[in-house]
């Protein structure tokens, strides 16, 4: 499965400026792609677009080379699994009865989930460890646990492509580390594509096998971390002085304090020693 943009651009009713400008990128199953940049750059925008939830105002959204209009929307949930930026946890309900409904795209005109349905989820819970919290009310869960369980709910579509808007927001260390392996393994196991927005450059560049980046509207740089993820993008991006470095081969971005300093020469920014 290929999803691709082309010539994408959006304006929401009443702005003066445009939230996506001409862009065009392209996801395919077996890989995964990191989105990043400011707030305000337009990432969760392109995500709604992706996954047909907001038409464009131009261009074009292309599946397998098809038009996304083309297909229904119990088509797109089965091919396309989501896990939302926020989600508030309405109902009181249990971890199985949560990850169930992923399979509404699939369920019969009755909606009875069938042994299948009850396959589908079950080894969902196996695939993101939680299989061990099926009695437990969502409610109950700390902020790891209610990512890898919405995560499971996406997998139980057995979707082609997986979409993250910002899943590690809010979540320590290990929860956020956890849920980056556990999308990586997917994407090398079962071959899905994956897309995930998030501020975290530096996992961006560890995890993903591409990465774009995003601002004002546009795409600064699309590829490779190492092709992509330089001092002179981020600096520009985030407008803030950056400087770069490596960790097992990926680049990684260390903020600076902003200085008060002279800058040398060539117009690099440097710090004060001392400060």
């Amino acid at each position: 499965m290929k999803i691709a943009t082309v010539g994408l651009s959006v304006r929401y009713p009443g702005a003066h400026e445009p939230a996506l400008t001409d862009v065009s990128v392209e996801v395919r199953a077996g890989e995964s792609v990191a989105v990043v940049g400011p707030n305000g750059s337009g990432k969760t925008t392109l995500l709604r677009v992706l996954v047909g939830v907001l038409p464009p105002t131009e261009g074009r959204v292309l599946i397998d080379d098809g038009p996304i209009v083309a297909r229904s929307r119990r088509e797109l949930a089965r091919l396309i699994g989501v896990v939302p930026q926020r989600e508030d946890q309405l109902f009181p309900l249990k971890v199985e009865e949560a990850v169930l409904f992923g399979r509404y795209p699939h369920l019969s005109a009755l909606g009875l989930p069938t042994a299948a349905d009850r396959a589908a989820v079950g080894a969902a819970l196996v695939r993101c460890d939680v299989a061990h919290l099926v009695g437990r009310r969502i409610a109950t869960l700390s902020g790891g646990e209610w990512q890898r369980v919405r995560v499971a709910r996406a997998l139980a579509q057995e979707p082609r492509l997986l979409v993250l808007d910002e899943a590690t927001t809010n979540l320590d260390i290990r929860h956020e580390m956890e849920v980056f392996e556990l999308v990586t393994d997917l994407v090398r196991t079962q071959g899905i594509g994956a897309v995930i927005v998030t501020h975290q450059v530096n996992l961006a560049a560890r995890f993903a096998d591409r990465v774009i980046v995003m601002d004002q509207g546009q795409v600064r740089g699309a590829g490779a971390p190492a092709d992509v993820l330089s001092e002179a993008v981020l600096e520009q991006v985030f407008r803030w002085p950056v400087a770069m470095t490596q960790w097992d081969g990926a680049p990684q971005l260390v903020p600076l304090r902003q200085p008060s300093a002279n800058r040398t020469a060539n117009g690099r920014i440097t710090e004060e020693k001392g400060m």
